[in-house]
């Protein structure tokens, strides 16, 4: 095997190694998607269903997303470290952003908080496009459309909508993501 030889097979050598390593994350983002998915058709179900226990039972569908979540970043990274700590100061950071903007900034009523909350991290899906595929661009993009046309058409049915645009979006995102 001459130089020229030993290049081209350390190139595709190199892009097999960049494609498991997309596959993997598209693979664990898959899964989280299908996370969110059951979370979000919990969440906005609940809330056609038991109205009054509505902000209460946010936090605690949501906290459960969240460990769920932390736990799929922690079996990910399991062995190499640093993972853990990046996810939860990434949750932090969102949160924290979309509390102040929600509670200190702005004036929302349950409508636009129910718009802002998935669109926030719909947003961080779509930035995460720029480095890890244009799937999760497609996801966070294509969901915030669906979100705005429910805020816009949707009228009472706007937590029903929600609940099948985001939930089911989300399932069928996660169950594309694992199969790329």
């Amino acid at each position: 095997m001459d130089k020229d030889q030993a290049g081209l097979q350390l190139a595709e050598i190199e892009s097999v190694v960049a494609r498991v390593k997309q596959s993997r994350i598209y693979r664990v983002a898959g899964d989280i998607c299908m996370v969110w998915g059951v979370v979000h058709l919990s969440r906005y179900g609940y809330f056609r269903i038991a109205p009054h226990w509505a902000a209460s039972s946010w936090y605690v569908v949501d906290t459960v997303g969240v460990v769920v979540t932390l736990a799929l970043v922690q079996r990910a990274n399991a062995g190499r470290g640093g993972g853990l700590w990046r996810a939860v100061v990434a949750f932090a950071l969102f949160y924290g952003f979309g509390w102040i903007w929600s509670n200190v900034l702005g004036d929302f009523g349950g409508r636009q908080a129910s718009a802002f909350w998935p669109t926030l991290f719909l947003f961080g899906y779509s930035l995460a496009g720029l480095w890890f595929g244009i799937g999760f661009t497609a996801l966070g993009l294509s969901l915030t459309g669906l979100i705005v046309v429910g805020y816009a058409y949707a009228g009472d049915y706007y937590p029903l909508w929600l609940a099948i645009s985001t939930g089911g979006g989300f399932l069928l995102c996660g169950l594309w993501m694992r199969r790329v």
